[in-house]
């Protein structure tokens, strides 16, 4: 019977029961496979844009800091009154000898040789000695060193005999000459660099003693004239075993040798008193040539006076410093000197045996430099081109110009347009030195590493920067920063930030808000309260359903045809005055929020719609029972009632629009901007832009830059969805 067919009993009950729970247990596992894939995927894009937005990085810098302030204390030094340079120690010895009031310094072999006739210094209460340089109580201890590389190793035999000699033999001479043995351990590890570069098959920490007997060729040492009698006795004792090349030693200079060894490839060995800088080791790499350091010995740089000098027994660093530079007599540095002025022996610009003495005794960071030499500094790295526009900027001085001519400043200053610089305070030192990093010192990002590599897998990341990177500082870096969110967006992504694309999206977001939320909201209210069920309406309707699924770029162009260019006089300020020159063509802030805000209108009136008719009737009825209008019943019960559905949906529409970057570049987004959005009618970009813009740039680094960007982009969403959820739940309380 046809009423058993709809009311099944006994059996048919029982399989149409558990139908249902088939039914309902297959849709409740597919929501559940469908969440948990969701979860995945949430989870795998946090870990993708974590392990980007962290790690290690390795860091080169164009200039080095301590060049930099090298430069400026040399510059100091050699300036100083008084001062006699020569890059021959010998000659130095020779001066400092024959005049009373001189004070000097060379290597230690120098003063053996003239010991007679030179005073020897204690340098804040040590004397230099094989004990004091031993256990590191001296002052002015230094290595030293020779450099080549393998290629050089294998293709000059004499060059190769040579240095194996040296490294078998030189203990055996060092300390006749003048100079102190390298400890074992840096001594071997010489040794196993010239066994790796040579080429010789030998076990690791095993030697090899090479008969020199017969060997014929030619080497050229060029550089230090500290390592000139080392060097010297060396070439004199493998000659006398039979050595026949020629051995051909020149005294420029550490500085000079490193450049004809690296750059002028015209040695086969550099001789050093100092480390080669990052800077020499690059140019030595961009000449096809890569350094093997090779340490030969240790020295102990002697403070030398004449030996008439009776009043000078023991000096500080502290009383270095200023007898080399400030002070012109030896009384402004003590007061029981005599008033004599100083007569300073100093070597010459080349020499390293200059820079040691410098780095050692006038330890600034160029952090800690004053403001007026950290401008001297810029002035001397830059050209007057960038250095004017920083000057318009902001100025250095209140009081003179570095670069800028004051007549054509005053009529910058004068025109209806005029630089920053014109109304801001002058720069301060900190401001000074970030420039100096930004623009001189640069420092480049080359390599980056992702966070889980730089956990699991640093020993492997430290051996492939040393083997690519060998001048490149590894630290481990977040990408994410105070800094970068307060920074300017920068063609450099070591330097750039979010602040422009920030500044930009909340602006954006804020009109878009501020044009549909109110407009979608009356659109809902008349559709649910007071519209009738006719075809006009029941067209707008499905219009309405339709237009909320229309992909965004349809919007984007919707906007640039009218509010880009049919609405250009009110979009770009020009209707008011207000506007920004460069933006009258409508590719403004406005344009960009009322385009977003058609974008997501219909979501917010269908999301509307569903709150205002889930609001039971009976609360109308009531309303108006007691006597209020139609309006007054919306507004009082309707309203409040329906306003945490109506926010939810305004959190999800909100959200789709501050992740939107087709309809912005249809509408005129900038890729890439330096201004900070100051109004509606001001150029802008924003953040999905800004990422979009740093994933499509070549180097790695940007987009290390754009996951940070991403992480600031989630954390700005989740605020302003949390700020509306904690608004919708205050109303569903009062509700």
């Amino acid at each position: 019977m046809s009423h058993n067919t709809r009311y099944p009993e006994g059996s048919a009950v029982k399989e149409q029961i558990a139908g249902r729970h088939r039914r309902g247990t297959t849709w409740q596992i597919l929501f559940q496979v469908s969440t948990i894939i969701g979860i995945i995927a949430l989870i795998a894009l946090l870990y993708n844009i974590t392990n980007q937005a962290f790690g290690i990085v390795a860091v080169q810098n164009k200039v080095e800091p301590d060049s930099l302030v090298l430069a400026v204390e040399e510059a100091r030094l050699l300036s100083a009154e008084n001062i006699i340079t020569s890059e021959d120690d010998t000659a130095l010895a020779a001066g400092i000898a024959n005049d009373a009031n001189s004070i000097g310094f060379f290597g230690y072999a120098y003063y053996q040789e003239n010991s007679d006739l030179l005073k020897l210094l204690a340098v804040d209460g040590v004397q230099p000695t094989a004990e004091s340089v031993a256990n590191g109580e001296y002052a002015l201890i230094r290595p030293l060193y020779l450099y080549t590389t393998a290629d050089i190793l294998a293709q000059n035999q004499a060059a190769n005999i040579f240095l194996n000699y040296y490294l078998t033999y030189v203990n055996e001479e060092i300390e006749s000459v003048g100079y102190f043995p390298a400890d074992d351990a840096s001594l071997n590890e010489a040794r196993a660099a010239w066994v790796s570069a040579s080429g010789f098959a030998l076990q690791p920490g095993q030697w090899a003693n090479i008969n020199p007997d017969g060997i014929a060729g030619s080497l050229r040492i060029v550089g230090s004239s500290t390592l000139l009698p080392l060097n010297q006795r060396m070439a004199e004792q493998i000659t006398a075993a039979g050595f026949a090349a020629n051995v051909n030693l020149q005294t420029v200079g550490s500085t000079a040798g490193l450049q004809a060894f690296c750059e002028a490839g015209t040695a086969d060995i550099a001789a050093a008193s100092r480390k080669i800088t990052p800077a020499e080791y690059e140019a030595c790499r961009e000449n096809g040539r890569r350094p093997i350091e090779i340490r030969v010995g240790t020295d102990a740089l002697t403070i030398v006076t004449s030996s008439s000098n009776s009043f000078v027994e023991d000096i500080s660093l502290e009383q270095l410093s200023e007898l080399f530079t400030t002070a012109t007599s030896w009384s402004d540095v003590d007061a029981r000197w005599p008033e004599t002025a100083v007569a300073r022996y100093i070597p010459g610009a080349d020499s390293g045996t200059l820079d040691f003495f410098t780095q050692t005794v006038f330890p600034i960071d160029l952090a800690d430099m004053p403001k007026e030499t950290l401008v001297d500094i810029l002035a001397a790295n830059i050209s007057v081109g960038l250095g004017r526009r920083l000057e318009r900027e902001q100025r250095f001085f209140d009081d003179s110009f570095v670069f800028e001519d004051p007549a054509l400043f005053a009529e910058v200053c004068a025109s209806e347009e005029p630089a920053e610089g014109c109304t801001l305070p002058a720069r301060d030192q900190s401001n000074v030195y970030d420039l100096i990093v930004q623009e001189v010192v640069a420092p480049d990002v080359v390599a980056a590493y992702s966070l889980v590599d730089s956990l699991f897998a640093r020993s492997a990341i430290e051996a492939e920067a040393a083997e690519k990177y060998p001048n490149a500082e590894l630290s481990f870096r977040s990408w994410l920063t105070a800094d970068f969110l307060v920074s300017p967006q920068s063609s450099t992504p070591e330097f750039a930030g979010v602040r422009t694309a920030v500044l930009g999206s909340l602006w954006v977001v804020g009109i878009t808000i501020l044009f549909s939320f109110p407009i979608g909201v009356g659109a809902a209210i008349y559709l649910e309260e007071y519209a009738a069920d006719n075809r006009l309406n029941r067209i707008i309707q499905t219009n309405i359903n339709n237009l909320a699924g229309v992909p965004s770029i349809i919007y984007g162009m919707l906007g640039l045809a009218i509010f880009v260019r049919s609405l250009e006089p009110f979009t770009s300020g020009a209707m008011f005055g207000i506007g920004d020159g460069t933006t009258a063509n409508g590719r403004t802030i406005l344009s960009a929020g009322l385009t977003l805000g058609l974008l997501i209108l219909p979501v917010i009136i269908i999301a509307s719609q569903e709150a205002i008719r889930a609001v039971p009737n009976s609360l109308r009825q009531a309303g108006m029972a007691l006597g209020a209008t139609k309006w007054q019943t919306i507004w009082a019960h309707v309203l409040p009632s329906a306003l945490p559905g109506i926010l939810t949906g305004t959190i999800l529409a909100v959200s789709r629009a501050i992740g939107e970057t087709a309809p912005l570049v249809v509408v005129g987004a900038s890729t890439l901007i330096f201004v900070d959005p100051d109004g509606p009618f001001s150029k802008f970009t924003t953040l999905p832009i800004q990422i979009y813009q740093w994933t499509a740039r070549p180097q790695a680094e940007f987009r290390n830059i754009a996951a940070a960007a991403i992480l600031v982009l989630l954390i700005m969403l989740i605020s302003l969805n949390a700020s509306a959820i904690l608004l919708r739940n205050r109303y569903a309380r009062r509700a």
